[in-house]
């Protein structure tokens, strides 16, 4: 698979300064326009103002980009639904076709490590779903996981996102052998909110902290991601059971129309969107610049080891 470098980014790279991957479905499904577009650039000036480098990861005419510029993010952000959404069974589809595509956590964490970064910040992982009926199993699984238990990189996110099934989510990545670390956190964060009642492997408080732990995984030669779950900030955090109140309408509702799957989670965010008076969106919004900025940090810190 042939990446194509922006200039910055390579020059980055060669120089042995700090470089941040960002996922690209965040601009192209995440938000609408132009507030997609906004929240693209300030992921990225979010990464610069701790002197590290945004690589933007998008799939452009069949073009694995690591890093655009505003045109590149510009046209994600305008194309919508047009862009494909690329996990990393879509990359071969997508790049054979001569397509665009825009790169979710998984993809983004694969193509993040061939091109030789080590930091890569996103919102949420994905991760197991709730299951469709009271008591029962879900084996819809996010490719995410899978991912980060071959892949290793450094994952900085605010935990899984909340409409999924969480205590199933924290115990597939114990059962895939992830690291999880908790930044200022004893507790895994439920995205919209920083409270839950799980459990973090570790908590850190410091970037330090986090650079000595992922050394000591490379230097090991272990598979597998180091996942940093920080927390969504103070003033936009929404209580965990104010949002569950939320979703527990938005899944009944979800049952009544006959709701499933592909179709259910884009359906919970916009009831969540909704129920919360746009709420979620100001939070989603924080989390992924607060990640963005914190992925910038370790990322030196990592570097200044060597």
């Amino acid at each position: 698979m042939q990446l194509k470098f922006s200039e910055e980014v390579a020059g980055a790279l060669k120089a042995g300064r700090p470089v941040v991957a960002l996922e690209s479905t965040i601009i192209a499904h995440g938000f609408p326009w132009p507030d997609n577009l906004e929240l693209g650039r300030r992921l990225e000036g979010a990464v610069r103002e701790q002197g590290a480098v945004p690589a933007t990861i998008a799939i452009l005419d069949g073009e694995v980009r690591i890093g655009l510029d505003d045109g590149g993010l510009t046209r994600l952000a305008e194309g919508g639904g047009e862009i494909a959404k690329c996990s990393v069974r879509d990359l071969p589809v997508v790049i054979g076709r001569g397509g665009d595509g825009a790169t979710t956590v998984a993809a983004t964490a694969r193509i993040a490590h061939l091109a030789g970064i080590a930091v890569f910040a996103t919102g949420g992982i994905g991760g197991v779903h709730r299951p469709g009926r009271p008591g029962g199993v879900s084996h819809d699984v996010s490719a995410d996981l899978y991912e980060m238990a071959r892949t290793p990189i450094t994952v900085v996110s605010a935990g899984a996102k909340s409409i999924l099934d969480l205590p199933a989510t924290v115990e597939m990545l114990e059962t895939l052998g992830v690291t999880v670390l908790g930044f200022g956190t004893d507790c895994f964060p439920a995205f919209f909110s920083r409270e839950s009642d799980l459990p973090v492997m570790t908590r850190v408080d410091d970037v330090a902290a986090v650079a000595a732990m992922i050394a000591a995984r490379d230097g090991l030669g272990l598979e597998g991601a180091v996942l940093v779950c920080n927390p969504p900030p103070r003033d936009a955090a929404i209580a965990a059971a104010e949002v569950e109140d939320w979703l527990k309408q938005a899944l009944r509702q979800a049952q009544e129309q006959g709701i499933g799957g592909s179709a259910t989670t884009p359906f919970l965010l916009a009831r969540l969107r909704e129920l919360s008076g746009g709420r979620t969106v100001g939070v989603n919004k924080a989390l992924a610049i607060a990640n963005a900025r914190l992925g910038a940090e370790i990322a030196g810190a990592l570097l200044s080891r060597r």
